[in-house]
């Protein structure tokens, strides 16, 4: 049996510190211009505590962030769908 134990990636450790500053900062709630606004300061902050992230992996943290933040099914003003299923 193999003591070795796995270590996260950089890029894994920066996504679920994100997940976690999403779930906190209540940006699910913003505004879609605030949490593009919140998504980019907090990959910049992501990028000056994890420097050995490239600019391509913070660019992929910018997507993974705003696909996260994307609700699964499109709510419209009042939350329900037309009648025709459409938000």
């Amino acid at each position: 049996m193999s003591s070795s134990k796995y270590k996260p990636t950089t890029l894994e450790l920066a996504r679920d510190e994100l997940f976690s500053h999403i779930q906190r900062c209540g940006v699910l709630q913003a505004e879609d211009n605030e949490r593009g606004e919140w998504m980019s300061d907090t990959v910049e902050y992501l990028g000056e505590r994890y420097p050995d992230l490239t600019p391509d992996q913070l660019n992929e943290l910018s997507e993974i962030g705003h696909r996260y933040c994307q609700p699964a099914i499109p709510h419209g003003a009042n939350g329900k769908a037309d009648e025709n299923g459409e938000a």
